[in-house]
């Protein structure tokens, strides 16, 4: 795949509330997009778990559908003919042909079509310090391989959520020529207060790209408290635009040519080595 010329273009990042009813939450999303686009937004992402939060597992599975009939998808599919703009729809709950269910992005371009679908690769199953503990791994079932996709303008690197903690896959993703990179997620307040926008700037800086992220914001209908805070960073770790914690949109414009910028000042793509570790010392013998 040839890397797209660089052009620059305004990306936005909406930020939901998503709850139980899909439909609601097709409504929320689609409203917000069209204020997106109607702002001067190319690009339009949306957070994980967009067509529905819900922690209850029979809840969840009486509203799954398979992708050709998710009635979000198909709705944002439209909505990207209409406006002529690339949606990145960040994940949906879609139910896969074995029964199981995928935590799947779809990048949707100005045309309606599907041009890549994205599996979370990373399964949370954590356990954290206020008592929270979440086994995603006993709902879906992790993608197989990364995902880059070239748009109008550049490369997209897709991730989602949890995938953020994991260098490596955004240097894969960066070597592979994404310029801008996207981890949109239903993060959990507790950890998004510690970690988000660390997350989000380290992983732009140590590979030169922007980072894009749409999220999940305050108190869902099921219960959980997600930490909201959408962002846009360029390649030199800088913030450019940042929510707060309720539903809404952010804009920013994308330059590709920062990128080759920042990637000449410290090139870090061109010094990678192959690492072996020596494990030095002896180790402690137990003493009875």
């Amino acid at each position: 795949m040839t890397a797209a010329t660089p052009s620059s273009f305004v990306a936005a990042c909406v930020q939901m509330r998503s709850g139980v009813d899909p439909r609601a939450n097709i409504d929320a999303a689609v409203a917000m997009i069209r204020e997106a686009a109607a702002a001067g937004a190319t690009y339009v992402q949306t957070p994980e778990m967009s067509n529905a939060v819900n922690r209850s597992r029979e809840g969840l599975f009486a509203m799954l559908a398979p992708e050709e009939r998710d009635p979000m998808l198909a709705a944002f599919r439209a909505l990207a003919r209409e406006l002529g703009i690339t949606i990145h729809a960040g994940s949906l709950a879609i139910l896969r042909p074995d029964g199981k269910v995928a935590n799947r992005a779809f990048v949707i371009d100005p045309a309606g079509e599907i041009v890549a679908r994205y599996d979370k690769l990373h399964l949370f199953d954590v356990d954290l310090p206020n008592g929270e503990s979440w086994r995603e791994s006993n709902t879906y079932t992790g993608g197989q391989s990364a995902v880059a996709v070239d748009l109008p303008g550049l490369r997209l690197g897709l991730s989602i959520c949890y995938d953020i903690r994991f260098p490596y896959l955004y240097r894969a993703l960066a070597e592979a020529g994404a310029q801008m990179l996207s981890a949109p997620a239903c993060f959990t307040k507790q950890t998004g207060e510690a970690h988000w926008v660390v997350l989000q700037r380290a992983r732009a800086i140590e590979t030169g790209s922007f980072m894009a992220s749409a999220a999940q914001a305050g108190h869902h209908e099921d219960g959980r408290d997600t930490f909201g805070h959408s962002i846009i960073v360029d390649p030199w770790g800088r913030v450019l635009a940042e929510a707060g914690d309720a539903p809404g949109v952010i804009l920013a414009r994308i330059d590709p040519a920062l990128v080759a910028d920042a990637r000449g000042r410290i090139p870090t793509l061109q010094h990678t080595r192959p690492v072996t570790v020596q494990v030095a010392g002896a180790r402690s013998e137990k003493v009875a």
